[in-house]
């Protein structure tokens, strides 16, 4: 029976240390690792998530999945259902080392239905929902906080992590031919915080004309069904940053993506909802036609 140990970081800034830590005081014998690329959003669904499908491919009845916390793999409520069910008709018993679903056994079902019991889907359900709330809470106040911060004048954002005094010498090592990886190494950040130092010399970057006035950044509320459908395309950064680091609002049963982006970027955002339109051969319901209309009608109140 073998032993499949998953890890996962939300951005290219964190390490999985902790998460090494509390696997390795587990003691798990001969763990095989499945560590997905850094900055994999907790927002994907971890069943389209590259390297848990490449675990479960790998799976066979009897293995057990090891994870340091279960938000690890899971965020709402919804997507912790899903998986368990995966890995029930797989056979896949599921190991949590550390938080608070660390004492439950969330693979227990009932003797002769085969189904979850209502005690442990009452349990998951009961603390998913917890740190949900958490989380959403955490997020809105820290939108009221730079909203407050913006009002007083101050910039927000984290320092850079190239520092000041170190930029010109990362961008002329650049130019030189010196690869982005090579940097990191050197100045011992992350490829991200090098390719921010060299934005403006990538070969995808677009210059804006001087004379021509930034564009400033709009909030508008994107429905779920709508956010649900982009998380799993094909973005670009920009706008992968854009849905990434929006705010969940609840609305009843559902809920909308409070995002904060430039115009252009809430336009090619639509544009990758084309799917959702409900034109011949488009698998769209009728719900996710009408939250795309919502999201469209927004974004055209933006005007051009």
């Amino acid at each position: 029976m073998a032993n499949l140990v998953y890890k996962r970081v939300s951005t290219d800034q964190q390490s999985t240390d902790r998460q090494n830590l509390v696997l390795d005081e587990a003691g798990i014998d001969e763990p095989l690792m499945f560590e997905e690329e850094a900055g994999t959003s907790s927002r994907l669904h971890p069943l389209e998530r590259p390297k848990f499908g490449e675990l479960l491919t790998y799976a066979r009845p009897g293995d057990t999945v090891h994870i340091s916390e279960m938000f690890r793999l899971v965020r709402g409520t919804g997507h912790i259902l899903d998986v368990l069910d995966v890995l029930h008709r797989a056979r896949l018993a599921l190991r949590i080392h550390d938080g608070a679903f660390s004492a439950m056994d969330l693979t227990a079902r009932h003797p002769r239905t085969g189904e979850l019991l209502s005690t442990v889907k009452f349990m998951v359900q009961t603390l998913a929902a917890a740190g949900e709330l958490q989380r959403d809470l955490q997020r809105e106040l820290t939108y009221d906080g730079l909203r407050a911060a913006e009002a007083k004048g101050n910039k927000g954002g984290r320092r850079p992590a190239v520092p000041t005094d170190k930029t010109d010498a990362v961008r002329t090592a650049y130019l030189e031919g010196r690869s982005i990886a090579a940097l990191a190494r050197d100045h011992d950040v992350s490829r991200g915080a090098i390719r921010t130092a060299v934005a403006d010399l990538l070969p995808e970057y677009t210059a804006v004309d001087a004379g021509t006035p930034a564009e400033l950044l709009v909030v508008l509320d994107m429905p779920g069904k709508v956010a649900d459908f982009l998380r799993a395309a094909d973005l670009a950064p920009v706008e992968r940053t854009a849905l990434d680091q929006g705010v969940t609002v609840r609305r009843g049963q559902g809920y909308t993506l409070r995002v904060s982006a430039t115009p252009t970027v809430h336009r090619q955002l639509l544009a990758h909802c084309q799917p959702l339109d409900g034109a011949p051969g488009t698998s769209a319901i009728p719900a996710q036609r009408k939250a795309r209309r919502e999201y469209a009608n927004r974004v055209n109140d933006l005007g051009e």
